[in-house]
């Protein structure tokens, strides 16, 4: 799974529908949609990116976490007191 920035610099032209109402209030405010939706998108594919990757990897990560409940930490030792 790819990690890190999704923006690839490039630009295309989408159809999107939303209500009136909000673009009518977001006109008139100034803001920019296209700006605002390509932001929502990206934070959204990022959440769901995670999602996945915890989901696919569910499994090492209880492991891990069981053999640290169960030997502690290796590094305790390095800590400052």
């Amino acid at each position: 799974m790819k990690h890190g920035p999704i923006a690839s610099g490039k630009r295309k032209s989408v159809n999107m529908s939303l209500d009136t109402g909000i673009v009518a209030a977001a006109r008139e405010a100034g803001l920019n949609l296209s700006q605002i939706s390509e932001q929502a998108i990206r934070h959204a594919t990022k959440v769901e990116q995670e999602r996945r990757w915890k989901e696919e990897n569910r499994e090492a990560i209880d492991g891990w976490n069981r053999w640290y409940d169960e030997n502690g930490d290796p590094l305790a030792h390095l800590r400052p007191l």
